[in-house]
C-alpha cells in the first residue's frame, strides 16, 4: 500500500511540475510591445500592484478599461494596442495574471476599481481566455461596470449576460483559428441585444497581441497593424458610450 502511494504521489508530482512548466512558459511579447512600455509625450506608462496602468498625458480620463490577457500569453503583448486606447483619453489597466491564466484572479477586476475610484465609468475585457474570464466576473458583479471587451472571445454557458444593461462589443477575426465564427454565433444568445458585433476580415487570433504566431491559428490576410487599428477603433467606439 505504501508503494502504490508513493507512485501515485510521484506521479502527481510529476503533473504538477508538468502544469508549472507549460503554464510558466507563455508566447513573448515582441520588441515592438517591449518598447511600447515607455512613457512619451502622448501615454505615461506606470507600475502599480503590479499591472500596468496607461493615461493620457495631460488629460484626465473619467472612463477606463481593466484588461485581462489571453491564456499563457505575455501581457506586454497588449502594449501597442492597449496604449493606442490610452491616447483617445482613457484610464488602461493591463493586468497580469498568476501562471499566466486568467482564471487564477477572475476578480482582478474588483481590486482595480477599488484602487482608482476617481475613474467614474468601467468596463471590463480580454482576449481569448481573459475575455470569458472578464464576462465571468462581469456576470458574477452585476452593477460594478458599465461596459465588456471581448477580443476574440465569448462567455461560457453559465454567464448569461442578456440581462446586465452592460455596453458590450465582440470583436472577432474571419480567420480565427481558435475563437472561431461558430462559437461566436453561439455567444449571442448569452449578450445582450444591443451588443456591437465587429468582424475583422482578414485578421486572426495571434493578432490581437504581439507575440507571433499561435498554434492552430491561420495565417492573417493582412498586417498586424492593421489589424490593431480595427482593434482599438472598435474598442474605443465602445468606451465613447459610457462617457
Amino acid at each position: 500500500m505504501k508503494k502504490i502511494f508513493r507512485i501515485a504521489l510521484i506521479i502527481v508530482l510529476i503533473l504538477v511540475a508538468g502544469f508549472l512548466i507549460w503554464a510558466e512558459t507563455p508566447a513573448q511579447a515582441d520588441s515592438e510591445a517591449i518598447q511600447a512600455l515607455n512613457s512619451d509625450s502622448v501615454v505615461k506608462i506606470t507600475q502599480q500592484n503590479g499591472w500596468y496602468i496607461f493615461s493620457p498625458t495631460n488629460q484626465n480620463p473619467q472612463t477606463g478599461l481593466i484588461f485581462y490577457p489571453g491564456g499563457r500569453v505575455d501581457e506586454k503583448a497588449y502594449s501597442l494596442v492597449l496604449r493606442e486606447i490610452a491616447a483617445q483619453g482613457y484610464w488602461v489597466v493591463l493586468v497580469p495574471m498568476p501562471l499566466n491564466l486568467a482564471v487564477f484572479n477572475s476578480d482582478a477586476a474588483g481590486e482595480v476599481q477599488a484602487t482608482f475610484p476617481e475613474i467614474q465609468s468601467w468596463a471590463v475585457g480580454g482576449h481569448s481566455l481573459g475575455g470569458a474570464i472578464a464576462a465571468n466576473f462581469a456576470a458574477a458583479n452585476p452593477g460594478m461596470l458599465d461596459g465588456l471587451v471581448l477580443w476574440a472571445s465569448y462567455p461560457t454557458g453559465s454567464d448569461n449576460l442578456t440581462q446586465s444593461g452592460l455596453k458590450v462589443v465582440s470583436i472577432f477575426a474571419s480567420l480565427d483559428g481558435l475563437t472561431t465564427d461558430e462559437k461566436i454565433d453561439a455567444s449571442r444568445v448569452l449578450l445582450p441585444a444591443e451588443t456591437i458585433w465587429v468582424e475583422i476580415q482578414g485578421g486572426n487570433h495571434a493578432q490581437f497581441g504581439n507575440y507571433g504566431v499561435q498554434a492552430g491559428d491561420n495565417p492573417a490576410t493582412i498586417t498586424r497593424e492593421e489589424q490593431r487599428q480595427k482593434v482599438v477603433d472598435a474598442t474605443v467606439k465602445m468606451l465613447e458610450m459610457l462617457q
